[in-house]
């Protein structure tokens, strides 16, 4: 494997969406909210995610579902993707039905020699610019991993409740898995194909996506601090599973918020708000 990918840092590229009711609103459905937003209502925090969808026909897409590498993103060759965080700021509100760019620049790509072999890290800055300006910058780091070597173990199904002075709790069945891959149109047979997650990728079960455990945080983040976010840092601990209550928990402290989402005793995602 070549790890010279100078030549994609500073690629960029532009996409343009309009934020439709339908797909919050569809989300919002699936996570059991009942009040519908209509155009000029705020978007939810971390509700972008639904939009700008990368779609590509059969023969551009990679064995794990996602687009083949090599297009935007560099012909990394190992096997295993995942969006292992990111940091994300908001400058200005959009709005249900604005219309918005997107503009995305490779910053960085990185080999890296981890506990469990050859790591490669791609940090991608996204600039969301809407009617009002510039609304949201984030960057976004994606690392490519080595095929699993043995079988990652499914969650104590003991699952105590942590102790947290904000708690909710949800239990991720393949439905939910399944709305959240199409409203994202994020193709990653780990998250709704359970013969391919557990033979291929090694996973006892269906991996809930990080991205949606990110929006639970931040949801309950905007909520219980009662103020719009200007900042959102998120980082992925251990994976998520399908079948097994989620613990989605926070407190306050002096600059805004820490989060974090847990199963089984252990922490699957860590964030920060302000």
């Amino acid at each position: 494997m070549s790890d010279d990918f100078s030549a994609w840092v500073g690629k960029c590229e532009t996409n343009v969406d309009v934020l439709d009711p339908a797909r919050t609103n569809a989300l919002r459905a699936a996570l059991g909210e009942t009040a519908q937003l209509v155009e000029g209502d705020k978007l939810p925090p971390l509700h972008h995610w639904l939009y700008f969808w990368n779609v590509q026909p059969p023969a551009s897409l990679g064995a794990d579902g996602h687009p083949a590498k090599g297009g935007f993103l560099p012909p990394v060759l190992l096997p295993r993707r995942m969006w292992a965080g990111g940091r994300v700021s908001f400058a200005a509100p959009l709005c249900v039905g604005d219309r918005v760019e997107k503009r995305s620049t490779i910053l960085m790509v990185e080999t890296k020699a981890g506990k469990s072999g050859t790591l490669v890290f791609v940090t991608l800055e996204h600039r969301l610019t809407g009617p009002e300006g510039e609304a949201i910058v984030e960057e976004q780091d994606i690392v490519y991993r080595e095929a699993a070597i043995s079988v990652t173990g499914m969650p104590a199904m003991s699952n105590p409740v942590p102790i947290a002075a904000w708690h909710a709790q949800l239990t991720p069945d393949p439905v939910l898995l399944f709305r959240y891959s199409a409203l994202t149109m994020n193709g990653h047979r780990i998250h709704y194909d359970r013969r391919y997650a557990m033979d291929e990728e090694a996973y006892p079960a269906l991996v809930v996506h990080g991205p949606l455990q990110a929006t639970l945080l931040a949801a309950m983040a905007h909520e219980r601090l009662g103020k719009p976010l200007a900042q959102f840092d998120f980082r992925g601990r251990s994976p998520a599973f399908d079948g097994v209550a989620l613990h989605v928990c926070g407190e306050s402290d002096e600059k805004g918020a820490r989060l974090w989402t847990a199963q089984g005793g252990a922490t699957c995602m860590t964030a920060t708000a302000r």
